[in-house]
């Protein structure tokens, strides 16, 4: 999960294509409103480019912890004594491959939603909100297996979040559609080497209760990682955060400053059985201008369903 800071939420989630988004009431000097995002930045690392084959299903979950004890501004500096924010999260995914050939690919659906237990904490006071967050649909992407190379083009679409009040402090989702045109990589140059990258573009639409259009959002996510048994898989992590539109409220650009946020951190991987993938990860944010500063710890698991038709 990622957690994002701007005139008051923030957010986080994933590993086969979840998110994770919540709210809260901050300074206006920070990018996207309340400084959320409705895709948990972050999350999309563990084989992001694998999809199942043609018939097959894929569950997967995600648990996040997040912390933070700094908002900070352009500069990296604290922008807010006294502030803290905690985030607790778990989300269930489901892919299907529908078997249906598209340019050379076949065709792929999914879903995700999540529940989030967030705790905010300000000079002015304490909040605190759980409940189900942004729903994340990609109804329709092509996917492609060529030997050692997984990838897949597509787009996701974000619905508002399920709870939403612009008075309250803390909120669980952002109150905006937003659409996602994204691709991911996943290259085993040997059995025991995963190289894996996801990008993804997310538009934002306007939240029609505060009259607020949040900028444009560039994401890139990756792992690199290394067998040291048959079972277990080492390696690193971590993601790339960028917004790069200005925000925009009653039809006019504010000139926020705009977020940004490097993170990197160890990642864990092992096989149960024959099909059970279990994944531990971690994730320091740095480089950040006008975000959250924190950590964030992933438990994950992923278990295909069905096997692929031939």
């Amino acid at each position: 999960m990622r957690s994002f800071i701007t005139r008051g939420k923030a957010i986080r989630s994933r590993s086969f294509g979840v998110l994770f988004t919540l709210g809260l009431t901050l300074p206006a000097a920070f990018a996207t409103e309340s400084g959320g995002s409705v895709y948990a930045v972050g999350a999309e690392t563990v084989m992001p480019g694998v999809r199942p084959g043609p018939g097959a299903n894929v569950f997967a979950e995600f648990t996040n912890f997040y912390q933070s004890n700094s908002l900070v501004d352009s500069k990296g500096q604290a922008a807010l004594p006294g502030f803290h924010l905690g985030v607790s999260a778990f989300a269930v995914k489901f892919l299907h491959n529908w078997g249906v050939h598209v340019l050379g690919g076949t065709l792929v659906s999914g879903a995700a939603v999540l529940y989030v237990d967030e705790t905010l904490t300000l000079p002015s006071g304490k909040g605190s909100k759980a409940g189900f967050s942004n729903p994340d649909i990609e109804p329709a992407v092509i996917a492609y297996d060529r030997g050692a190379w997984h990838w897949w083009y597509g787009a996701d679409i974000f619905a508002p979040g399920f709870q939403y009040n612009k008075r309250d402090l803390v909120n669980i989702g952002q109150h905006n559609f937003a659409y996602a045109p994204s691709g991911a990589f996943t290259y085993f140059p040997q059995r025991s080497t995963e190289i894996s990258s996801k990008v993804q573009y997310i538009v934002n639409g306007k939240d029609s209760a505060t009259d607020y259009r949040s900028g444009n959002e560039l994401v890139w996510e990756y792992d690199a990682m290394q067998n040291i048994s048959k079972r277990v898989a080492v390696g690193g992590n971590g993601f790339f955060y960028k917004q790069t539109t200005d925000d925009a409220q009653n039809g006019l650009a504010l000139q926020a400053s705009r977020g940004r946020d490097f993170a990197f951190g160890p990642e864990i991987r092992c096989r149960v059985g024959a099909k059970l993938e279990l994944i531990g990860k971690y994730q320091r944010d740095m480089l950040v201008q006008n975000r959250a500063v924190g950590n964030s710890f992933w438990f994950e698991l992923g278990l295909p369903i069905g096997r692929p038709h031939e």
